[in-house]
């Protein structure tokens, strides 16, 4: 739950009330103005201040105002032109509704690049390399999606499986081997199942890396290695999970190419050769002409 969310739906006595109407329409100010200038100015007491604090979950106001200043200043980057819930009308034209769901998809790399972190993401390599088996586990759509970063893997001999069979995912998880590594995607990052998924490979000492929304939800905090997607999109009150999607799929990518670096050269060479052998595709377009075969056996 974003620390907005926090804000807007938890329980506050009358004078927290209206600190918390305050941050809620001017969070900029906390940026400016110390801990005693927003008692004043909202006709409160700094106690009050560290008390909404530390009833959202925060040990104290330098916390909160650290982290509300980073989510509020994430949210407002980007989408700024286009609704992600609602990113066309009933009255667009067709190319109207096809501009704009460019520009969303763009928008959307550009939100999950600035999200990204570099130590996470090295870290998230280096399970994925020691890793001799990869399991995959999510539901419905990610699943769809995640399947299509399985078959990249695979074709570099990178070994991954995707539980796609409901009620056989614990069955999964405790039949993991040791060096087994599992990437776990969910958006709200508290299906249960998820959850108690993740539970049971911990408990196996089996890495988790979990590709998830910010802010503070359950999976992120759990799991092994976290990299966050895109957080803009309702549950359900939208026209599809387009933003979602795109994270996702942009992400998968980025772990595959980070993968495939490590040793760019071997794993180019061998998608190459056993290209040769099994694709025999007959095209007319000179841009995807390949070379003539040069009929070589994989080692």
């Amino acid at each position: 739950m974003l620390i907005k969310e926090k804000l807007e739906t938890f329980a506050f006595s009358p004078a927290e009330t209206v600190v918390v109407d305050y941050l809620l329409t001017a969070p900029e100010a906390l940026d400016r103005l110390s801990i005693q200038e927003i008692a004043a100015q909202t006709y409160t007491q700094p106690s009050t201040l560290v008390r909404i604090a530390k009833k959202i979950h925060f040990d104290g106001w330098k916390s909160f105002k650290k982290h509300y200043l980073e989510e509020w200043r994430y949210l407002n980057k980007h989408f700024t032109r286009i609704d992600p819930n609602l990113p066309f009308s009933s009255t667009d034209s067709l190319m109207t509704i096809c501009k704009k769901m460019a520009v969303l998809d763009k928008m959307t790399i550009d939100d999950i690049f600035f999200l990204l972190d570099h130590d996470h993401l090295s870290q998230a390599k280096s399970l994925l390399l020691k890793a001799n088996h990869i399991q995959i586990f999510s539901q419905n759509s990610n699943l769809l999606i995640a399947q299509d970063f399985a078959l990249k893997m695979n074709r570099i001999q990178k070994n991954v499986t995707l539980s796609a069979v409901r009620g056989e995912e614990n069955y999964d998880a405790y039949n993991l081997d040791s060096d087994a590594c599992a990437i776990l995607i969910s958006y709200s990052g508290e299906n249960p199942s998820l959850l108690a998924l993740n539970t049971i490979l911990q408990a196996r000492s089996i890495p988790t890396i979990a590709i998830t929304s910010i802010g503070e939800n359950r999976l992120s905090q759990e799991c092994t290695c976290f990299l966050p997607i895109t957080t803009r999109e309702k549950l359900y009150s939208k026209i599809g999970n387009f933003t979602i999607n795109t994270s996702i799929i942009f992400l998968l990518n980025v772990l595959y190419a980070l993968v495939f670096s490590e040793h760019y050269d071997a794993h180019l060479e061998h998608l190459q050769r056993i290209g040769e052998l099994v694709d025999h595709r007959t095209i007319s377009n000179a841009v995807m002409q390949e070379k003539a075969p040069t009929k070589k056996a994989p080692s």
